[in-house]
Formats: structure tokens, sequence, C-alpha cells
């Protein structure tokens, strides 16, 4: 009897270590950073920065998604996050108001100054993220999800979408950007990580503040 107690005991123990180590490795195969595109955005890396295939863009760096007839969903793209870097606050239109393509909507502070963003389209503004406004940081932790920033209902799709990047011109345009930043910024250059040269979260972190002002307005279209 007491050995069969033994031998149960020890059976046990077998299995629980077993369980312990199988949820570890579960664990560690859950937190790993994917490699490839995630399958629902559809997209590519051009010269490191995401670049979804189901999303329309604005040569102001915004980006816009048809959520449903008339309705479309707005955010940065990961390029405007990662210029935009560690925001301290977000100020967002309000619902009900009227927005006009390439109109300043957007604004973005950090350290004292002030950078702002244009609509990608024309419309009234449905809903607007409040999640982003107590949390600034899900704009480049994930701008195309968590990070969106208003929706909009847009009346007219057929004539606000002539204003957008053409598709076919989508890559080319992301890559002349990166390459008039680091033409501009020489040292923004080694901001990108290592790491399958995925750009760093926040590029413009080692500039002067009047800088990160003076670029994002640049690409922002805000000048």
């Amino acid at each position: 009897m007491t050995v069969a107690l033994v031998l149960l005991t020890f059976l046990v123990f077998i299995v629980l270590d077993y369980a312990l180590n199988r949820r570890k490795a579960i664990h560690t195969v859950a937190v790993e950073t994917p490699k490839t595109v995630p399958a629902h955005l559809g997209g590519d890396y051009v010269d490191g920065f995401l670049v979804p295939r189901n999303v329309s863009y604005h040569s102001g760096h915004s980006w816009l998604v048809r959520e449903r007839k008339n309705v479309v969903r707005v955010g940065a793209d990961e390029f405007a996050a990662a210029l935009a870097g560690k925001l301290e606050k977000i100020e967002l239109p309000k619902p009900g108001q009227w927005v006009r393509q390439g109109q300043r909507v957007i604004s973005f502070f950090r350290d004292g100054q002030k950078t702002e963003m244009v609509s990608p389209t024309e419309g009234e503004i449905m809903e607007i993220n409040n999640e982003v406004l107590n949390n600034p940081a899900l704009v480049r932790q994930d701008p195309y999800g968590k990070g969106w920033l208003i929706s909009v209902h847009v009346p007219d799709e057929e004539n606000t979408s002539r204003n957008l990047i053409p598709k076919a011109l989508i890559g080319e345009w992301m890559r002349e950007a990166v390459e008039r930043l680091y033409s501009r910024q020489p040292a923004l250059a080694g901001a990108v990580a290592a790491d399958g040269g995925r750009p760093s979260e926040d590029l413009l972190a080692a500039l002067p503040e009047h800088d990160w002002k003076e670029v994002t307005a640049e690409f922002f279209l805000t000048v």
C-alpha cells in the first residue's frame, strides 16, 4: 500500500511538471514578435514601415478604411505614428462636426509642442476613439487597429476618394517619404531597429523640440 502511494505521488508530480512546462512553452510562442504582416491587414513592409493593402492613404499620412456604406474609419499611418512618437495628449474633433478633406482636425502634443494632421476625407464626425484620448501610446503601438482616431460619415465617397494616393503608387509614395526623411535628417537612418529593419517607435526623439514640430508639419502637410 505504501509503495503504491509513493508511486502515485511520483506520477502526480510528473504530470504537474509536464503541464507547467507545456504552459510555459505555449506562453513563449504566444509572445513572439511576428515576422510577417498580420493576415487581417493584408499588407507589406516598405522600408520597414507597415503598409496595409486594405486601407486608403492621404498624402498627409492619414489613412481611412470603409466600415460600411458612407462611413469610414480614420487614423495615422505607421510612418506618421513613428514621427509623432511618445505623445502626451491628443485632441480630436467633436462628433457632429463637419470636416473638409485636407482640413487640420487632429492635434498631437508632446514636450510642450503641438503638431496637426489633416482629414483624409470630407464629412461629419460620427465617433471618436476615447481609448486613444486616454492612452495616446496606442497611436504608435497599433496605428491601424486600436490606435484609430475618428470615424466619419462621408456623403460623397467617390469625390473624396479621387484625392487619395492611387493604390498602384502607395508603395512608391511611402518609400519616397522615408528616403526624404532620412536625406533631410541623416542621423535618423540609425533609428531603424536592427531587428528586420523595423523603425523606432519614436523616430524624432533625439531631435530638438522645434525640429519635431517642423518635421512632422512637413510630412503631415500642415506647414
